[in-house]
């Protein structure tokens, strides 16, 4: 091959030179050479191949995935279980070239059971009633593609396994034998019964946060009482196939590294997990305890999870739009006679955890907004409200599963009133910096002739209005709050810079209505007492080392926060506080909530609460046991709202 036919290298380094091989050797690697990095070589004679597109006749190699094995699926053989999602039993098929063909069950084991269970998106394998199948089989004309399969149980996908081949008359090539049929445990997700389902909520060990889809996401471990993150060195598919059947999924699509799936808060419990892929929980796996020098949250471990197909994707679509991305939201219902027929939504009351759930239900990611009016997308002749009233939580996998109206009922039936989503591959996770919150906490006693601005904005309790102004003062709980954007997007004010509002008094603009509650609860959860926060001037306060500032609110700027930088609100900037005038001593919760209406979309919405133990003399206030909404386990998170003030010896 001529040298520099495809550009030198420049930067790599030449590992070999003068390479002779006499053409039967499985690598070059064992071929002679001066050895590796030995050379005398520079970039302009790096060689180059071109292989010939198809390999030689004969040609085997049970370790590469070749076409020979393109698709595996179950294909169910009884009427009752066609019409039922997911599949969990059926005769095992692989598609090639020529299309779908069987495996001869002769020697087939439970562990290649567990394989195929694995890329149908199923934990566990089952038992087989063989005598079921025996007498379709004697009536179909069946196609061996593989006579033989040999997996180890450990590997993600069929090809993987070593196989071997049928070569000629494939349709005798079992003898004695049947087409391979397996059956597979779904896990709690995607059981028809209840009680299997209840067991998903059963504490866990391991969990994902920050996926837009069931079965993706950062992986989080829980030790002792609090949940952190695992580093990626060495980290792989059989680990993360582990954590995938833990959690009630098939085997690992794939192991990310590097965060790809936002960055983590807290503790990083594990380093170099590996995995034999036969665990029973990632806590079972050999790994190495983090000091301080190993990782970062830049390091964090992510995976995606094989999930069993459901078929969500075909009773929504979105129409009209300037993308895939967008549309007004249609969804095929079933009429009393059977017929099939696609229909609006109603636009009241749709927001954007409706909209999070016909993202996730259509694989488009996570939702950008939820619209109640759609009169710019009349794309399609469907025009009549089929759904109206729909409530979501954001968990749902598809719209079926959340709240609506019985029968339809639309104050605004028009079509220009239907429901539409924008959803996007990626979003931004805000979340308070905790321990920032709990060591700036104290009380000022502020005269009200320096509180006018503040009036103004609305940041004083309610009683204020009827105090004698100027004279006298209110009590103040102040505190800083640094907020970091630890997700994959920018975090964006959803409204556009001609509608945000100038406020002449503290001279800024305000680019959302409401950027942060806080309030101070009592040990029942009833508020006593709230400040709010309209986003003053949402910016970049600092980064991380290697990340750019790119949103400074001054001079009528563009507002946001960027991926790895924080907007930090210092305790003595105006209403960055709650005004406790009224509250008598006590033990209370001060709790904080980011976003709280969720009016910009994020990847995860259950770390933008933080709460702390709270104790009030009538003087003083001692914080502590301040914390990100999702960081403690259940148990501790109950006995946190059952006995406020008393965990922690600061407390008397």
């Amino acid at each position: 091959m001529a040298e520099h036919l495809y550009g030198p290298k420049n930067g790599l380094i030449i590992w070999l030179d003068n390479v002779q091989c006499s053409g039967s050797e499985r690598s070059v690697s064992v071929c002679k050479s001066r050895g590796w990095g030995n050379s005398d070589c520079t970039h302009d004679e790096d060689a180059g191949v071109i292989c010939k597109d198809e390999r030689l006749p004969g040609y085997v190699d049970s370790n590469v995935i070749e076409n020979k094995v393109e698709e595996v699926r179950l294909r169910p053989v009884f009427t009752i279980a066609t019409k039922r999602m997911p599949v969990t039993e059926g005769v095992v098929e692989v598609k090639n070239k020529d299309g779908w063909a069987q495996i001869c069950d002769n020697g087939w084991t439970p562990k290649n059971s567990r394989v195929v269970c694995g890329m149908m998106g199923f934990p566990h394998e089952k038992k087989v009633n063989k005598n079921f199948y025996k007498l379709y089989a004697e009536r179909q004309k069946n196609h061996f593609l593989v006579h033989s399969v040999a997996c180890l149980g450990t590997e993600v996908h069929l090809a993987a396994c070593p196989l071997e081949f049928n070569y000629g008359n494939a349709t005798e090539s079992c003898p004695g034998g049947m087409p391979a049929v397996v059956s597979c445990v779904p896990g709690p997700l995607y059981a028809q019964s209840t009680a299997m389902r209840k067991k998903l909520k059963m504490q866990s060990t391991v969990r994902l946060k920050g996926g837009a889809k069931y079965g993706e996401g950062r992986v989080e471990v829980l030790k002792g009482s609090e949940w952190g993150t695992i580093c990626d060195d060495r980290w792989n598919l059989l680990s993360a196939s582990v954590v995938c059947r833990e959690l009630g999924f098939g085997s690992a699509k794939e192991a990310l590294t590097g965060a790809r799936m936002g960055q983590g808060l807290g503790p990083i419990y594990m380093n170099e997990v590996q995995c034999t892929g036969h665990e029973r929980s990632l806590w079972n796996c050999r790994y190495k305890n983090i000091t301080a020098e190993d990782c970062k949250h830049t390091e964090d471990a992510s995976l995606r999870c094989n999930v069993p197909y459901m078929g969500y994707e075909k009773t929504v679509r979105i129409l009209g739009g300037r993308s895939r991305y967008e549309g007004r939201v249609e969804v095929l219902r079933t009429e009393t006679n059977e017929t099939l027929r696609w229909g609006l939504i109603c636009g009241e009351g749709w927001g954007t955890e409706e909209a999070m759930v016909v993202c996730r239900q259509l694989g488009l990611g996570y939702a950008n907004h939820g619209l109640q009016e759609t009169w710019y997308w009349d794309s399609s002749n469907v025009t009549e409200m089929v759904m109206s009233g729909v409530k979501c939580t954001g968990d749902e996998m598809s719209l079926s599963q959340c709240q609506h109206h019985r029968t339809v009922n639309c104050q605004k039936a028009a079509a220009r009133f239907s429901a539409g989503v924008i959803c996007s591959e990626t979003a931004s996770d805000l979340v308070l910096n905790a321990p920032l919150v709990q060591q700036t906490t104290y009380i000022e006693d502020r005269p009200l002739h320096m509180l006018y601005c503040a009036a103004e904005e609305d940041c004083l309790s309610k009683s204020a209005a009827k105090a004698n102004w100027p004279y006298g003062h209110r009590r103040l709980l102040r505190f800083s709050s640094q907020i970091h954007n630890i997700g994959r997007a920018d975090f964006r004010p959803k409204a556009g810079r001609h509608s945000w509002v100038w406020h002449a008094c503290h001279g800024h603009y305000h680019s959302m209505d409401i950027f942060t509650h806080y309030d101070l609860m009592s040990a029942n959860g009833t508020k006593v007492a709230e400040g709010h926060k309209a986003s003053f001037c949402l910016e970049d306060t600092d980064c991380d080392e290697g990340v750019s500032k790119r949103y400074e609110c001054a001079n009528f700027g563009e507002q946001g926060i960027t991926v790895g930088c924080w907007d930090l609100y210092r305790h003595d900037i105006d209403c960055q506080w709650i005004d406790i005038t009224d509250v008598k001593p006590g033990n209370y919760i001060l709790q904080v909530v980011i976003n709280p209406n969720y009016e910009v979309a994020e990847s995860d919405f259950t770390n933008n609460a933080m709460k702390c133990n709270c104790k009030y003399d009538g003087h003083r206030i001692w914080v502590h046991n301040c914390h990100i909404g999702d960081a403690f386990s259940e148990e501790a998170e109950k006995k946190f709202e059952k006995y406020p003030g008393q965990l922690n010896n600061q407390i008397s």
